[in-house]
């Protein structure tokens, strides 16, 4: 279920979706580095919700696809405009599963990498030393090395309605680390940075292309 960043039971995962994002950066900042309206955009292992209905609204055609690694896509060559991965999908990369992005993705498609970036109160949830905190955004790490992507980086929430609620909610997600994390809280929401990994197909971008209102936006 990859429309959030931990693997919870519900009703607790049905609580979280409740106060991730509520600003929206990350379906604004998908829609920019796409887009994705109007177009033909594969999800990979995205649950139907509330954020798949979000990213989905204006789109040409929104497909389900399996994640998984080495990727494998039941899609013609050059059938999709976009793929959006959540959380669950290229945990790292590997050439084999970008070879498969760029059979289905269309000339002047595009393929978007969400994951957790760290430095901030919720990677104190989880375990410090998962790759997503540590390899996977540095120049030398897995995306940034040479496969051609480049990462936006957003400035999200975890938004409670009161200090207490957040702090109910985190010890009862996550234990120890929920109730340490819930002690240092001087407002009812954390800080959580998201990495948008945005590449073109093949890894180059093409001539003339806007992204974000700017010709290769970062």
């Amino acid at each position: 279920m990859a429309d959030i960043p931990f693997d919870l039971a519900e009703p607790l995962a049905h609580r979280l979706r409740a106060v991730v994002d509520i600003e929206g950066k990350i379906p604004r900042a998908l829609e920019a580095l796409g887009p994705l309206a109007t177009r033909r955009v594969g999800f990979l292992d995205v649950p139907p919700g509330k954020l798949l209905d979000t990213l989905c609204a204006g789109a040409a055609e929104a497909t389900s696809l399996p994640a998984a690694d080495p990727l494998h896509l039941e899609r013609p060559d050059g059938s999709l405009d976009a793929i959006v991965s959540l959380w669950s999908g290229f945990r790292g990369v590997t050439d084999a599963s970008l070879a498969e992005a760029d059979r289905v993705l269309a000339p002047g498609g595009r393929l978007l990498v969400v994951h957790d970036y760290g430095r901030d109160e919720v990677s104190g949830l989880a375990d410090p030393d998962a790759p997503q905190y540590r390899t996977w955004s540095r120049r030398e790490g897995p995306f940034l090395r040479g496969g051609g992507f480049k990462i936006r980086v957003l400035h999200c929430f975890w938004t409670f309605a009161t200090i207490e609620e957040a702090q109910a909610f985190l010890a009862e997600a996550f234990g120890e680390r929920g109730v340490a994390a819930g002690a240092g809280l001087k407002r009812p929401r954390l800080s959580w940075n998201v990495a948008v990994y945005h590449r073109w197909r093949g890894g180059v971008e093409p001539e003339g292309i806007l992204v974000g209102g700017a010709r290769g936006a970062a």
